[in-house]
């Protein structure tokens, strides 16, 4: 178990993620914009996949869940770039629905959604880093 520590957090916090954006889709009423869709698509199957290959002990699990992971990331540091307006809203590709840089929420006055999100597959990056990083000092490579 203490070797696949990295991997059981990174479950937990794809769990915490998918379950927090339902609940401010379902309970608070704030309906995602594009990009959180998007971000979304990315995170939502890290859940199960991430459940798999900790329960099987997957050494590799860093195979099929990093792809996700980065273009998750990608996502969210173009969302936090429209959203700080580092890039002009002229390009956002949120055209209908919800902006993209609208302000919904700001917990302690500064934890926006996109940046929620950004945190979130930063950290889901490092851990998977973590445990392959970990997995291949365990069989020796």
């Amino acid at each position: 178990m203490s070797h696949n520590r990295y991997l059981y957090l990174a479950w937990a916090l794809s769990l915490v993620a998918t379950m927090g954006s339902l609940f401010l889709s379902y309970f608070m009423k704030l309906p995602p914009c594009d990009l959180c869709w998007y971000q979304r698509i990315f995170m939502f199957p890290l859940v199960m996949i991430l459940w798999v290959g900790f329960s099987k002990e997957d050494q590799n699990i860093h195979l099929y869940s990093l792809p996700l992971i980065i273009v998750g990331l990608l996502i969210a540091v173009y969302h936090n770039l429209l959203y700080y307006k580092v890039i002009t809203p002229s390009i956002t590709p949120c055209t209908s629905g919800v902006s993209c840089t609208e302000r919904q929420l700001d917990l302690f006055g500064f934890l926006s959604i996109p940046l929620m999100s950004l945190i979130g597959f930063l950290v889901l990056l490092t851990l998977i880093l973590l445990h392959k990083s970990n997995a291949k000092k365990t069989i020796g490579i």
